[in-house]
């Protein structure tokens, strides 16, 4: 079970993110994006967007942190181990329950507006439920570890074979006793990492690096003399189509 789980699981779901996001980029280009439903409300928008989007980018950014960077090296760089725990603790704490409060604020709105609701597809709401599952799993770990208990360490556990996946020398042992909130978390991020490239989330991985070499658009006034090559001279606005010969008005 501990092979299936944290070798064979792991292994599968970077799989079918890497080839999803391969298949979508060469077979659904024009479904690359976000269906964004800004057209139809923005009031609401405007809260709940800016707390998903920053508060899931901090929570990005303290994941890569936790799990890519060996304690060894910030304790070289003179960060403890006490330090370190009480600023990823709190840090991560206020972001996940900034991206939940964002992410309820934009369900709420898909739900109780009634074009963007028209607009949500069944894929949606899969993709609602599993990340939100992610999230709350994340901040009861969290909490549940650091409030109901002594805290947890996960720098000596989840790190060290989280790295081993990535070196091709996989070491689910250290996953055996590592609490089952950590775990259910870890099962979960897997699953929405498989999820991912079949959703709307496949927005994240676009950058607008062709914005930076693409020609620039020219735009061409109008000239009235191009009336002789062929092109009808314009008219003012408020005169009406050309009478017939003959007729006046």
């Amino acid at each position: 079970m501990n092979t299936l789980l944290w070798v064979v699981y792991p292994y599968v779901a970077v799989a079918i993110l890497v080839g999803g996001l391969v298949w979508r980029y060469r077979y659904d280009k024009f479904g690359w994006t976000t269906r964004s439903s800004q057209l139809y409300e923005t009031t609401v928008l405007r809260w709940g967007s800016p707390l998903f989007h920053f508060g899931i980018l901090l929570v990005l950014l303290g994941h890569i942190g936790g799990l890519l960077i060996p304690k060894s090296w910030t304790e070289a760089a003179g960060i403890s181990e006490h330090m370190y725990h009480l600023a990823a603790v709190f840090l991560g704490t206020v972001a996940g329950f900034c991206t939940l409060i964002g992410m309820a604020i934009l369900i709420l709105r898909r739900r109780l507006t009634g074009p963007v609701f028209a607009a949500t597809t069944k894929n949606d709401k899969a993709m609602y439920l599993v990340l939100a599952s992610v999230i709350v799993l994340g901040l009861w770990a969290t909490v549940k570890a650091n409030l109901a208990g002594g805290g947890y360490d996960y720098r000596e556990t989840v790190s060290p074979w989280f790295r081993s996946l990535f070196v091709l020398q996989p070491d689910p042992a250290l996953m055996t006793n590592v609490p089952a909130t950590f775990q259910t978390h870890v099962i979960a991020a897997f699953a929405l990492f498989a999820f991912w490239p079949f959703t709307r989330l496949v927005h994240a991985f676009s950058a607008p690096v062709g914005y930076l070499t693409r020609p620039y658009v020219v735009y061409r006034s109008r000239d009235l003399a191009q009336g002789s090559r062929g092109l009808r001279a314009a008219r003012p606005g408020w005169e009406g189509p050309p009478q017939a010969p003959g007729k006046r008005r």
